[in-house]
């Protein structure tokens, strides 16, 4: 456990803290079996995500924002102007974003930095593909996620008139979101800090690191958390204030320097924060697992190495262990509720088997889900994963989830929820029967 009023500085730069000896142990941990399983790839692949076989930005994207923007601009796809809470609302509907997904951050990490704040949040919105951002008084972000190129990012500003809208696609965005958070490819970032009375960073945790196996005492730093119970051991609904190489901290709740009538509603939910991480931490390794099997196979020019089998194996080892949950940090004592209105809205496009069970069936007493195995396989970016790439993660998932399984990625899973999971693969994704 932290202490959260108080922590001395192990620097006199205010960007490092000095974490707990617990803490260091978990982080050197994490970062050796990060090193691992990313080695061989730091190693052999050089990318630059705008040369051949990449062209980012001479592509023409495929997202479903994108697909969407020229109707957005022309008003075929019509939106309430009538004030920035309507547009939003509309916005969100037209996007099929749940308004229910809505998390509140007050850290000035963002494109806006100028415009946040305690008293003025920005409000992130997502489903599994489409993340929308939103500060009162600023401009809308969006991030769509193309299946070969990853993050598709733009900005426009919210409308004061009955003129269209100009959708434009942000260059600055790549400053972070294709930097070294995402492994230098474009996807999503989350900040964890302790932000000061302004919002600005006074110390910041977990960088360069996404997905469910982030540690609670490194997570929701600069964020307001709604709905956590008796999950406080977090750096969320915090601010600081650093005096003579200390940091000390106080409450900043969720609504006492704001009104939640400026937003769509009145949450900024634990669950769909825990979704949300999940998310990012798939989608970094999955577009990251693209443009480096995308580079080998180029290279390879029909024939692989050893080197280049041996990177393209390696992904798929990667990517199997996170669909699987294997790292993922355990639930806060208690569990977690949940917001009931979030809890509706994500289950309602979940993928059925026989007996009526999903890969998105919520457990949230000690983990995520019940079956752990990620609904993001139905996801864009795993579908855009190159043929190649994606045929050795379905072989090594089938085999991880084989009753006689012997692989690290399953090991914590018991045999009636590999044969849950097989189940529901093999009725829901297209290509896992032939593998399974």
């Amino acid at each position: 456990m932290y202490d959260a009023r108080r922590c001395t500085l192990m620097f006199t730069h205010p960007h490092h803290s000095r974490p707990s000896k617990a803490r260091v142990v978990r982080q050197l941990l994490f970062a050796a079996g990060f090193a691992a399983a990313c080695s061989t790839l730091a190693e052999s692949v050089d990318l630059d995500i705008n040369q051949p076989p990449h062209e980012y930005r001479q592509r023409t994207p495929q997202d479903r924002f994108t697909r969407l923007k020229a109707r957005l601009e022309s008003g075929a796809l019509p939106l309430d102007r009538s004030g920035e809470r309507a547009f939003i609302l509309s916005l969100l509907r037209a996007l099929d974003v749940p308004p229910s997904s809505q998390l509140l951050v007050f850290s000035t990490t963002s494109l806006q930095l100028s415009l946040i704040t305690p008293a003025n949040p920005r409000a992130i919105y997502f489903n599994e593909d489409i993340y929308v951002g939103f500060i009162p008084g600023g401009k809308v972000e969006v991030v769509g996620l193309d299946p070969d190129l990853g993050g598709i990012y733009y900005i426009f500003d919210l409308p004061r008139d009955e003129r269209p809208l100009r959708i434009e696609r942000s260059e600055r965005c790549m400053n972070c979101h294709a930097g070294e958070d995402t492994g230098h490819v474009p996807g999503l970032v989350l900040k964890s800090v302790v932000p000061g009375p302004t919002g600005g960073s006074l110390t910041a945790y977990r960088t360069e690191e996404s997905g469910h196996g982030i540690p609670f005492d490194q997570r929701f730093g600069g964020w307001y958390v709604t709905g956590e119970g008796a999950a406080t051991n977090h750096w969320g609904n915090l601010i600081g204030r650093l005096a003579a190489g200390t940091l000390t901290t106080q409450p900043n709740r969720p609504g006492d320097r704001f009104s939640f009538s400026k937003y769509p509603v009145a949450t900024s939910d634990l669950l769909p924060h825990l979704i949300l991480e999940h998310q990012a931490g798939f989608v970094n390794r999955a577009v990251q697992a693209t443009y480096r099997a995308r580079t080998a196979l180029a290279a390879a020019a029909g024939r692989l190495s050893d080197a280049q089998n041996a990177e393209l194996s390696e992904q798929a080892r990667t990517l199997v262990r996170y669909l699987l949950f294997a790292d993922e940090a355990p639930l806060p004592a208690g569990g977690v509720d949940g917001d009931p209105a979030y809890k509706a809205a994500f289950l309602r496009n979940r993928k059925t088997a026989a007996g009526d069970v999903a890969l998105k069936d919520l457990d949230l007493r000690t983990r995520l889900f019940r079956h752990r195995c990620s609904y993001m396989i139905y996801s864009p970016v795993f579908a855009g994963l190159p043929v190649p790439l994606k045929e050795r993660v379905q072989r090594r998932l089938a085999e991880a989830l084989r009753d006689d399984a012997r692989d690290e990625a399953s090991a914590h899973l018991p045999l009636e929820e590999k044969r849950a999971i097989r189940r529901i693969l093999k009725a829901t994704l297209d290509g896992f029967a032939e593998g399974g």
